[in-house]
């Protein structure tokens, strides 16, 4: 599977794949630019999933507000205001509003677009029909409030992120209970993100770890990366070949670049 490496140094404009290490196939290396749990904190310390990448060149992060992009037309926001909404970005219009009893944090919307992971201040997160806003399946596994969401590019399987420390991956044909329970080491599990490829799962704790999977391995297979800032977010590139972390802090709030490294055999430069 792949290592990350990382280098504090400002962001570079190009990147170079480098040689591997060890017996790794794979190997990311990172390049610095440059949360806690608490409620008491302030407003940049309870939104941790605030980075994305268009591109390997198109990197965002946002610092007050949280809004899931969902498409080039359309966007779905959770609020804590108890409801979900579809907004049509071409006419400027609400298209759909979906009210729940508790608080929601994280919606992510399936990869055919039918189905909806919603997860907020209940254990139970569910699983809703995205044009009806029905419900198809309640989440049982974890026992405290949940932040994150993501989806494989499969379109079967999802992973949520929790306040008990774990991450639990889901498949939808059979829900009856999760598929793994992945553990961080500092708190809740405030952000994840799957590649376009579905080789790699990333979960980030609210501060100092972001942990990688090999989805192959059946999630056994990981890398920690270790640095010292409260995590405002995490993302893949679209290609798969970075992975950046947004750091919070007043004075030094930083994007951290990743960049995934091959080791590639004789045989390969044939190809």
């Amino acid at each position: 599977m792949s290592r990350y490496h990382e280098d504090v140094d400002e962001m570079a404009d190009a990147y170079e794949m480098g040689d591997g290490e060890d017996d790794m196939d794979e190997e990311l290396r990172g390049r610095g630019m440059g949360d806690s749990d608490s409620e008491d904190e302030e407003y940049g310390q309870s939104l941790r999933n605030l980075v994305w990448a268009t591109s390997k060149h198109d990197v965002y992060l946002m610092s007050n507000y949280s809004v899931l992009h969902c498409g080039a037309v359309h966007f779905m926001a959770s609020n804590n205001d108890c409801g979900v909404r579809d907004f049509d970005m071409e006419k400027f219009q609400l298209c759909k509003h979906f009210p729940f009893p508790w608080p929601v944090n994280h919606t992510s919307l399936s990869p055919n677009g039918k189905l909806l992971v919603i997860v907020g201040d209940n254990p139970e997160g569910v699983l809703v029909d995205s044009h009806t806003g029905k419900t198809v399946h309640e989440l049982q596994g974890h026992i405290d409030f949940s932040f994150a969401s993501a989806w494989h590019p499969d379109g079967f399987t999802f992973a949520t992120g929790n306040q008990d420390k774990t991450c639990r991956v889901w498949d939808v044909r059979n829900l009856s209970k999760s598929v793994a329970a992945l553990r961080g080491n500092l708190g809740a599990i405030r952000s994840i993100r799957f590649t376009s490829d579905g080789q790699f799962m990333a979960m980030a704790e609210p501060a100092d770890f972001v942990h990688v999977f090999d989805v192959r391995s059946g999630y056994n297979k990981q890398q920690e990366l270790d640095f010292f800032g409260e995590i405002s977010g995490i993302s893949f590139s679209p290609d798969t070949e970075a992975l950046f972390v947004g750091v919070w802090d007043r004075t030094y709030g930083s994007l951290l670049q990743y960049n995934r490294r091959r080791n590639y055999s004789y045989l390969d430069s044939l190809l």
